[in-house]
């Protein structure tokens, strides 16, 4: 079947999706929460990251992958925000799988600033992430749906955890489902959010060994499109390298938030192993092909998978503390 064909292919390339998917979040999590106590806050983060990704698209990607990030280490606390100090752990977006390669802090930190000046101590940076992510995914590719807010910040952040928690480059298939599984994701959910690889970059080091060093028996690896392969050999060094540079996770349209990744896979052309294991991977084949071949139902999904993700172990209530300033704790 033809990805392309026009009659199978809907594209939200100018289709702006308002979801009400409020009930996928956490109970204790609600639409409109700052409405009385910080009515303009949602506002100041949309200008903030609308100008943020206007003078860079690719900060986009990096606010989606830090909600991310956060999220699924220590839940949705915003605890990627903290810096390192003094007598503590290296936090969380000190470890090396956060840093360098984490961006967008400063975004966040120009939200916060303008909504501190506004209502103090009112709205948690975790909720200010939370919105920055469906901000940019409006910006970059037309998808909206409501933010059930009322996430409280947390007060530890422990650089450790990130490997523990965070899927990585390599992961196969199996894998990815257990460490979604793990945050309560559905195999669903995680082949739809991985679309979020249609937008942002990659260091060479993360997938090399695919271009250069797969198996004993296998330099390059098969499930790779040759072509594609030759072309990144271009842009990656040998390793060991002295240089790291990046490439786009999806070429095609590497600042546009849509379903091109799916057709990417579909055509050997997953830059990391465990983007190319979903199409590989009889259990997520079908997802892959779905998506790809239906654009709107993806956005869709992707939107309700992200409000999903939002509530993952939220603090709510009287835990945690509505942080002053996004990088330290009160």
């Amino acid at each position: 079947m033809d990805i392309n064909t026009p009659r199978l292919l809907r594209t939200v390339s100018s289709l702006v999706l308002i979801l009400s998917v409020s009930s996928l979040a956490s109970a204790s999590l609600k639409v409109g929460f700052y409405c009385s106590t910080c009515p303009s806050a949602e506002a100041i983060v949309r200008s903030t990251v609308n100008k943020a990704i206007s003078d860079n698209p690719g900060i986009a990607a990096g606010l989606i992958r830090m909600h991310f990030h956060d999220c699924f280490v220590r839940g949705c606390d915003g605890s990627v925000l903290l810096a390192s100090t003094s007598g503590n752990p290296v936090a969380e977006r000190d470890n090396s799988i956060n840093n360098p390669s984490l961006r967008g802090f400063e975004v966040i930190e120009e939200a916060k600033t303008q909504i501190e000046a506004a209502c103090p101590q009112t709205v948690s940076c975790a909720d200010i992430l939370a919105f920055a992510a469906r901000d940019s995914a409006l910006k970059v590719g037309g998808i909206n749906y409501d933010v059930p807010s009322g996430r409280r910040d947390g007060l530890v952040s422990i650089g450790d955890e990130v490997p523990q928690n965070l899927p990585g480059p390599t992961l196969s298939a199996d894998e990815l489902v257990t460490n979604f599984a793990r945050k309560g994701l559905s195999v669903d959910e995680m082949v739809t959010l991985s679309g979020a690889h249609s937008i942002g970059v990659s260091h060479c080091s993360s997938f090399s060994k695919r271009l250069y060093s797969f198996s004993d028996t296998s330099t390059q690896d098969p499930s790779m499109d040759p072509s594609y392969a030759a072309t990144l050999k271009t842009k990656c060094p040998v390793p060991p390298a002295t240089t790291d540079p990046t490439v786009p996770l999806e070429p095609s349209t590497p600042i546009r938030l849509d379903n091109k990744y799916y057709g990417g896979l579909i055509s050997h052309r997953g830059l990391l192993t465990s983007d190319q294991t979903l199409f590989s991977s009889q259990s997520t084949k079908e997802i892959v092909l779905n998506n790809a071949y239906y654009g709107a139902s993806w956005a869709e999904k992707f939107a309700q998978a992200m409000v999903r993700m939002d509530s993952i172990e939220v603090l709510t209530g009287s835990d945690g503390e509505i942080r002053k300033h996004c990088s330290f704790v009160n």
